[in-house]
């Protein structure tokens, strides 16, 4: 089948969407690290209104850290594909062209050096995820992983985040170009600050290797680099073949990588681009001072209650987030686990959680998105510190018991022993997943294996609530290894007597 491209663009039915823009005369003004779906459906979209507005030096110049496959399926494109809009009522498409060129990094890092240390980047935005952030137990960088000390042995040819930021600022340092904005678009709490904080303690590891007359990195990403904090939402699954299929004969043409998503989106971005920005303002974005609030909400209230459909779900036979909310027993779960959260956010912020929930409620159901929680549940170590481990450590330290909250924790415990058993072996994975299984190996007691994991995993490290959290996790495990998550949830007084459950 005849492919998407910029030729065959004028080809397509009326009522798909498409650039009226001259994509001709988009320069690049962002380089974006780690374009995946989310970005696409995301970042990616809101840049392509502002080209349609007229602002057009802020095309994307898209990086994959790893894998060439996003690269692959859109260069014979062009860079466009299709973003299909679904919920229950229908679909709508659009054709996205803010992506201009698409780099692989392990295949020629130079190359993507040359677009970091352009003068035309004044941006980059970052989709990583938060694995990739390559973060020790304590929160710090792990500067004894093999891709930090790769990068720090070879700065000209980098493999990581880290590495490709840092070498380019020293090299706009060096020649007199001012210094990017760094805009952190993953689930980290106060992503700009963490991203920062990383950058700096790299950059450090980097000026103790450098040459005597070098100048050090670590005080000008300190002082003269900004990264604002922001916060992302919009729910993206994977693609399937069925996708695929159904998004080519919509429009008579082949689009190997369509993005699906719902509706909704929002963006709030703390307000601070020395080198400029976008309007993004015009089409949605909401610019403020501080995010930290509205991040807060979204981490603890939506991605919260994502992870505890996932792995409830999951240990339920729910493929998909609309099938497992629409199980009674969970639904009630996620009312109890948001009515447990929202004591734990600002309470002077303004933050209307009763319309948020609500809203939440709505999308979770979207029969449309085939969210599936195989998806969700990858790198619930990774995700789980700053969406449940927070929440519940803010409920002890109130004097309230987070028992929904801890059943999340013992739910993905459970589901990553499950792996290989009653869920097929690679149906998730987690960074841990090696030494986990170690861990599951040894049989151990319910309560020391819970705390094992909580080492492991860096949960709650050094917090004064640790202990007792560990407990509320450890009693939930007990009640899931006997029953499942229906002897959990009724231990509850969900779905059945408490009285069963004892």
């Amino acid at each position: 089948m005849t492919r998407l491209s910029d030729k065959t663009l004028r080809s397509l039915p009326g009522e798909v969407s498409v650039p009226l823009y001259d994509r001709a005369s988009v320069k690049p003004g962002i380089v974006h690290l780690g374009v995946g779906a989310f970005h696409r459906a995301h970042q990616a979209a809101y840049v392509d209104a502002c080209l349609a507005d007229g602002e057009v030096d802020w095309g994307i110049i898209g990086v994959s850290l790893r894998s060439p496959d996003t690269r692959d399926a859109l260069a014979p494109q062009d860079g466009l594909y299709t973003l299909a809009v679904r919920d229950s009522a229908g679909e709508q498409l659009q054709v996205i062209g803010s992506i201009l060129s698409l780099l692989v990094a392990p295949e020629d890092p130079g190359a993507v050096l040359a677009a970091l240390t352009d003068p035309r980047t004044r941006i980059v935005t970052l989709t990583i995820t938060e694995k990739a952030y390559l973060r020790a137990a304590d929160g710090g960088l792990d500067g004894n992983h093999p891709d930090i000390t790769h990068d720090l042995a070879n700065p000209g040819s980098p493999k990581t985040a880290h590495g490709f930021l840092a070498e380019a600022l020293a090299r706009r340092r060096a020649a007199g170009t001012p210094p990017f904005t760094v805009l952190c678009c993953d689930n980290l709490p106060a992503n700009g600050a963490t991203l920062h904080r990383l950058l700096i303690e790299f950059a450090k590891l980097r000026d103790a290797r450098a040459d005597a007359g070098d100048q050090p990195l670590a005080g000008y990403v300190a002082d003269e680099v900004a990264f604002p904090s922001s916060m992302v939402d919009r729910i993206v699954p994977a693609t399937t073949d069925a996708d695929r299929a159904r998004i080519a004969e919509e429009l008579g043409l082949g689009d190997a990588w369509p993005v699906m998503t719902e509706p909704f989106r929002q963006w709030v971005i703390e307000d601070r681009f020395p080198a400029g920005r976008p309007a993004w303002e015009r089409f949605g974005v909401t610019m403020v001072e501080d995010v930290g609030p509205f991040e807060d909400m979204k981490l603890r209230l939506l991605n919260g209650a994502h992870s505890g459909i996932a792995y409830l779900g999951l240990l339920s036979g729910h493929a998909t987030v609309d099938r497992a909310f629409a199980d009674p027993s969970i639904r009630q779960f996620v009312d109890a686990l948001w009515a447990e959260a929202i004591p734990t956010l600002p309470q002077d912020a303004g933050l209307d959680t009763t319309a948020y929930t609500a809203e939440l409620a709505e999308r979770f159901s979207n029969t449309a998105l085939a969210h599936r929680t195989a998806q969700i549940a990858n790198d619930g170590s990774q995700k789980l510190p700053q969406r449940i481990v927070a929440s519940a450590l803010a409920s002890l330290e109130a004097g309230l018991p987070p028992e929904h909250l801890s059943l999340v924790v013992a739910a993905w415990i459970a589901a990553c022993q499950a792996r290989g058993k009653t869920l097929p072996e690679a149906h998730f994975t987690d960074p841990l997943d090696a030494a986990l299984g170690d861990l599951f190996a040894r049989n151990l007691p319910t309560a020391e294996m819970t705390t094992a994991v909580f080492d492991l995993a860096g949960f709650a490290k050094d917090h004064r609530k640790r202990q007792t959290l560990i407990e509320f996790v450890a009693t939930h495990l007990v009640h899931v290894r006997q029953g499942g998550p229906a002897l959990a949830l009724a231990a509850l007084g969900i779905g059945g007597e408490r009285g069963k459950a004892e």
